[in-house]
């Protein structure tokens, strides 16, 4: 979501992880945080801007992603290919090879030769 200021990333993040959440564990899941009204305050407005929702418990709000994780995990890493590596996804996987364990090596070739047949 590059629309997104550095303080609407980060609850956007804590929402994605948590899948769920109160004003006061986004507040509490933040480094550096804010007052606990500026965090209300960034939820309503990324909720009027389509992408959180919300449900009432009681007198506290719950907060989701209005996105599925997948759906804003695929979007995120499709931005990450076009800026950082000129829409080439074989520069991107190749930037994360050293990062590889040899497991997840091992796991991600068999995979391809499932899929590549």
């Amino acid at each position: 979501m590059p629309d997104l200021t550095r303080r609407e990333r980060q609850i956007m993040d804590v929402l994605h992880r948590r899948g769920h959440a109160t004003a006061q564990e986004v507040l509490e899941d933040l480094e550096d945080a804010p007052s606990y009204s500026a965090v209300r305050a960034v939820l309503r407005l990324l909720e009027e801007r389509g992408h959180v929702k919300h449900v009432p418990d009681g007198r506290r709000y719950i907060f989701t992603p209005a996105t599925p994780k997948r759906d804003a995990s695929e979007e995120a890493l499709s931005h990450l290919v076009q800026t950082f590596f000129e829409g080439s996804a074989e520069a991107a996987v190749t930037a994360l090879l050293p990062r590889l364990s040899a497991a997840e090596t091992k796991r991600i070739k068999a995979l391809l030769s499932r899929t590549m047949g």
